[in-house]
C-alpha cells in the first residue's frame, strides 16, 4: 500500500525529484530512496504518464555526485547527470568519523568542516540548474555554537547563511540544539524535527511488559536544556516527568567553567518507575551515565536512554561498564549519523531507522505540500501506546 493512499498528488511535483546522499551519509540515503521507490511505483494516478510527471517513476532517484580530491588535500565536487529543472535533496552527515582523505602522503580523518565543505562543493556543481535545492542535514553543522557568549563566533548561522546564499531553499535538521538559530535565515525554510515516535516504536518493539501509564512510567530530562523534548512526551504519554539541573560552583573556574557542585533533581517520587532519560546527544556520555546512576540510587525500575545523536566521542568502555553494573537497561540512538559496527553489536544498543521518516517528507515536500502533519506525531505515538498495552494484556 503507498504511504497514504495518494493524496500527495493533488498538487504537482515541484520538479523531478533527485537525491544526492554525499559519501558520508550514504547507508541512510540508499534506504530513503528504497522507500521513495517503493511508495511511487505503486501509486496510481489518471495523470501518473503525463508530462507533468516525467521522471516520477524511476528505478533509483539517487544522483551520482563525487568529491574526490587532490593529492594536495584540496577537493572539488563532480555531478555525473544532469539536474536541470530538477528538485534536489543532498543528505550529509558531519558526525562521520570514519571517512578519510590523503594529503600529501599522509592520511587524514574527514572532520565536520571536511563534511560541509563537500556540501558546498556538490552545490556548487549544480551549478544553479536545479529548480529547487534543499539540504537534509540530520546532525545541523556546528549547532552547539549557536550563540554568542563573550568573544566568540557564531559559526552555526554563519553555515546557514552561506548555504541560503549559494542557493539553498530548504534546510531539514533533526533536533537541533538550539532551534533559534534558524533566525540567520529568516526568508528560507527551516524544519528542525523530533524523533519522539521512533523512539517510542523502537522501545516498544524491543522490550516487553511496559506499562505506560503514570503510577509505572516516568519521562527525565538529563538537564534545563533537554526539558522541551521531555515535556512533550511527558504530556503525549500522559504521565510525570521529572528534571536534573547542574547547581554550580560559582565561587572558582576549572578549565575555564564554574565546575559543578551537585546535580539537584526536581519532580515526583520515581520510586518503582521505569523511566526514558531523553537528550538530544550523546557526546563523551560522562553526564548521561551520571544522570543514570542518581535515578538508579533514587529507586527507578528499568532506565532507557534514548538520544537523538550517539556521537560516542570517548568510545564504548564506560557503556559497557554501567551497563554491566545496571545503572541502564536499553540505549537508543537514531541512524542519522554514523553508527560503528561496534556500537551496533552491543547487547543494550537499539538503533532507531530514521529513512521511512526522511522519505516521507521527501516525498511530501516534492509536491509542494505541507509537512505540519509530520512533524508532529502525536496521533502515531497513541496509535503505538494502544497496539503495545492491548498486545500486553493479551
Amino acid at each position: 500500500m503507498a504511504q497514504e493512499s495518494t493524496k500527495e498528488l493533488t498538487t504537482l511535483p515541484v520538479g523531478r525529484l533527485g537525491l544526492i546522499p554525499l559519501e558520508s551519509c550514504r547507508p541512510l540515503g540508499e534506504k530513503v530512496n528504497e522507500w521513495l521507490v517503493k511508495w511511487r511505483n505503486e501509486r496510481e494516478h489518471d495523470e501518473i504518464n503525463s508530462f507533468a510527471f516525467e521522471g516520477y517513476r524511476r528505478d533509483s532517484y539517487i544522483v551520482d555526485v563525487k568529491t574526490p580530491r587532490f593529492g594536495s588535500g584540496e577537493g572539488k565536487g563532480e555531478i555525473s547527470e544532469s539536474v536541470r529543472g530538477d528538485d534536489i535533496y543532498l543528505m550529509v552527515d558531519v558526525c562521520n568519523h570514519s571517512m578519510t582523505y590523503t594529503m600529501s602522503g599522509f592520511t587524514n580523518l574527514m572532520s565536520p568542516d571536511d563534511h560541509f565543505q563537500d556540501l558546498k562543493r556538490a552545490i556548487a556543481a549544480i551549478g544553479g540548474k536545479a529548480r529547487r535545492v534543499n539540504v537534509i542535514m540530520p546532525y545541523l553543522y556546528e549547532s552547539r555554537q549557536s550563540k554568542r557568549v563573550g568573544r566568540e563566533s557564531l559559526d552555526c548561522a554563519s553555515a546557514l547563511q552561506e548555504l541560503t546564499k549559494m542557493g539553498v531553499e530548504n534546510i531539514i535538521t533533526f533536533d537541533a540544539h538550539d532551534a533559534r538559530v534558524q533566525n540567520a535565515t529568516p526568508l528560507h525554510g527551516f524544519e528542525t524535527i523530533q524523533p519522539a515516535y521512533q523512539f517510542l516504536k523502537a522501545l516498544l518493539n524491543n522490550v516487553d511488559g511496559l506499562h505506560i501509564d503514570n503510577d509505572h512510567f516516568m519521562i527525565i530530562s538529563p538537564d534545563e536544556g533537554s526539558m522541551r523534548r521531555a515535556i512533550y512526551l511527558a504530556n503525549v504519554l500522559g504521565v510525570d516527568m521529572g528534571m536534573y539541573y547542574r547547581r554550580l560552583d560559582y565561587s572558582r573556574r576549572v578549565n575555564g567553567r564554574h565546575p559543578i557542585a551537585a546535580y539537584e533533581f526536581l519532580g515526583p517520587k520515581l520510586e518503582g518507575k521505569d523511566v526514558i532519560l531523553i537528550d538530544d546527544m550523546i557526546s563523551s556520555g560522562k553526564s548521561i551515565l551520571e544522570i543514570a546512576s542518581l535515578l538508579k540510587a533514587r529507586g527507578a525500575g528499568k532506565i532507557f536512554i534514548c538520544t537523538t545523536f550517539g556521537l560516542f566521542t570517548d568510545g564504548m568502555d564506560k557503556f559497557d561498564k554501567a551497563y554491566k553494573d545496571g545503572v541502564f537497561d536499553k540505549l537508543l540512538t537514531t541512524n542519522l549519523v554514523y553508527q560503528a559496527p561496534d556500537l551496533l553489536s552491543k547487547p543494550y544498543y537499539i538503533s532507531c531507522d530514521m529513512s521511512k521518516y526522511i522519505a516521507l517528507i521527501i516525498d511530501t515536500l516534492n509536491h509542494d505540500m505541507s509537512v505540519s502533519h509530520l512533524l508532529n506525531p502525536v496521533d502515531r505515538i497513541k496509535r503505538c501506546v494502544t497496539n503495545y498495552m492491548a498486545r500486553y494484556d493479551k
